[in-house]
């Protein structure tokens, strides 16, 4: 039976980077005893609640287990507090389907070569993909000095080149992931850091 006095979870909320994802709250306070949480799930296709692998724990976020990774699935999940035999009200998330509601991170650049007129620059993307995952660079990239006037370019590979640039000129660019799954939905990511470098003298 759930129990009037012990309140439950509050800020319940899905986490999820570059398709890891995890359930979130923060702690019930009481003034005596230990609170634990329970954490179930149900998808889309079973509407029925089951057990994840958080059951009586003490802390307040719970990954997704493994059999949750179809990232193209809805699934809702809920939390209640427990102190001894009482327990709280369950808190339920909105539907969670990670292929759109994933947060991806920006790519990784491995290195840049700087010539007198381009900067050649290799990247790797953010995480490791599945069949039918089509990953898009969206490159942007300024002269230091005039910051305001940025040119975009979007590349299909990881190494690509931004060229027609001024000798002895410094530049800087930043990358965005864009990713096509196999539902045809696309998802932009984060941006990585702006980097800057020195084209040479030809």
């Amino acid at each position: 039976e759930s129990y009037p006095h012990l309140p439950a979870p509050k800020d319940v909320v899905v986490y999820s980077y570059n398709f890891h994802s995890s359930l979130r709250w923060s702690p019930v306070k009481v003034d005596s005893g230990l609170v634990l949480y329970t954490v179930h799930f149900k998808t889309g296709a079973f509407n029925q609640w089951d057990e994840m692998n958080c059951t009586h724990i003490s802390q307040t976020e719970c990954s997704f287990p493994w059999s949750l990774k179809e990232r193209r699935w809805m699934v809702i999940l809920r939390v209640r507090a427990e102190l001894g035999q009482v327990t709280s009200d369950w808190v339920e998330t909105d539907p969670f389907v990670a292929e759109r509601n994933t947060t991806i991170g920006p790519p990784e650049v491995i290195s840049v070569t700087a010539n007198s007129d381009s900067l050649l620059i290799s990247v790797a993307p953010p995480f490791g993909h599945e069949s039918g995952d089509f990953f898009q660079y969206h490159v942007s990239y300024w002269e230091n000095a005039t910051s305001t006037t940025k040119k975009e370019t979007k590349m299909n590979n990881t190494l690509f080149k931004i060229g027609n640039l001024k000798e002895l000129t410094l530049y800087c660019f930043r990358i965005q992931v864009e990713l096509m799954t196999h539902s045809d939905h696309l998802l932009l990511g984060l941006p990585s850091v702006p980097e800057c470098y020195r084209t040479t003298i030809s």
